[in-house]
């Protein structure tokens, strides 16, 4: 048996991250560790946006396929999710995703370090926000939509950056908000 007759075999002649039967080629996975299974198999339409994304709708797929037991499905899988991860739903996919310390030092591999030379989220007391830090409300702040007022005091956890330095994202009364980061203080 050839590798690609394996890798098909494998597959089920499907792509392994979208399903689709159409057009279908053996993919390599880049910074593989030595002796992995490197290769996954792709449709034209994910073989074609695995390093740009052009139709986010279409990786919506990986909602099943980041369930795969095969490590090279789920290091793409990976990698897209966090390429994607500005829109909601796959943010939620990627928070879900487990890699075991091998896989997901293979799928960070090819993720480029980001340059900080932007500006940094400060809280009101001018504290650096990470992601992930707990702040807490200094001042109540009508939430616009949502039918309620998040009182002085609450406490958001694990909150998200944004692309603008001035706002995070958090959960407030169970739904997910943009606050300004000048009505927070880090907890």
């Amino acid at each position: 048996m050839t590798i690609d007759q394996q890798l098909l075999e494998r597959s089920g002649g499907k792509c392994e991250l979208c399903g689709s039967d159409q057009a279908l080629t053996a993919c390599e996975v880049s910074h593989a560790p030595s002796g992995a299974d490197n290769q996954a198999v792709l449709c034209e339409t994910c073989s074609s946006q695995i390093d740009e994304p052009q139709d986010v709708h279409h990786w919506r797929c990986l909602g099943e396929s980041m369930w795969s037991q095969v490590p090279a499905v789920q290091v793409l899988a990976w990698r897209q999710l966090k390429r994607l991860s500005v829109e909601p739903w796959a943010q939620d996919l990627l928070d879900m995703l487990y890699l075991d310390p091998e896989l997901e030092a293979w799928a960070q591999a090819a993720i480029p370090e980001e340059d900080d030379d932007s500006e940094p989220t400060l809280d009101s007391n001018g504290t650096r926000l990470q992601e992930g830090d707990s702040v807490t409300l200094i001042k109540d702040l009508d939430v616009k939509g949502a039918g309620f007022t998040a009182k002085r005091g609450t406490a958001v956890r694990d909150i998200r950056l944004t692309s603008n330095p001035k706002h995070i994202e958090g959960k407030v009364n169970g739904v997910q908000i943009v606050l300004v980061a000048a009505y927070l203080k880090k907890a």
